[in-house]
């Protein structure tokens, strides 16, 4: 995985999407400079690939950067069942990826590194009992879920951090491509965000 994320360009970051992730990481800064805990709950409409590949990345991230007390969750406005591309692309960009349970609703343990604790994924509503149920900040990972909800229940913040959705590219040629641009698009930003938190 080191060797996937040395790959990143900051710089190709665009003033626009510097502008979206940085009340993100005003929120972060000011939880690390307060000894709080940063509970980051990551929302889309079905929790099936955006928000899983965000939350996932951004638990990554604050691993690699050293920042500590850092959860990070996801959850959809419904559940439905985390896309097996999701957990194939990040198997290919280092992950180690464990099924816990199969079914309509799989589990994962995805690990970024031998001695952290595994992301435990699967789809859930952003209100499920897994996730937290206050003291967070609401990442809106698609205009769907940032339309359909005015109101994310226990969050301190709610930001919109969109991106377009690789579900398009399902069943096509181009589909592991898509994938692979979409996570790491993701990857980058919140390797961006963590990389600005000062300890």
């Amino acid at each position: 995985m080191e060797k996937y994320v040395s790959g990143f360009a900051f710089e190709g970051l665009n003033a626009e999407r510097i502008e979206a992730l940085q009340p993100l990481v005003d929120y972060i800064q000011g939880k690390v400079s307060g000894n709080d805990k940063v509970r980051i709950n990551f929302i889309c409409t079905h929790n099936s690939r955006r928000s899983h590949l965000a939350q996932i990345w951004a638990q990554a991230a604050a691993s690699h950067y050293g920042i500590p007390n850092v959860f990070c969750y996801s959850g959809g406005t419904e559940a439905t069942a985390l896309y097996p591309m999701v957990a194939e692309t990040l198997k290919n960009a280092g992950f180690a990826i464990q099924v816990l349970s199969h079914g309509n609703n799989p589990v994962y343990a995805i690990k970024h590194a031998e001695n952290e604790h595994p992301v435990i994924a699967f789809s859930k509503t952003y209100y499920d009992a897994f996730n937290p149920v206050g003291e967070f900040v609401a990442i809106m990972t698609c205009s769907q879920a940032d339309g359909g909800c005015p109101f994310i229940s226990g969050a301190e913040k709610r930001i919109p951090i969109t991106y377009e959705d690789p579900k398009a590219s399902d069943n096509t040629h181009e589909q592991a491509d898509v994938y692979f641009e979409r996570s790491r698009q993701i990857a980058t930003e919140m390797f961006y965000v963590f990389s600005k938190i000062k300890k």
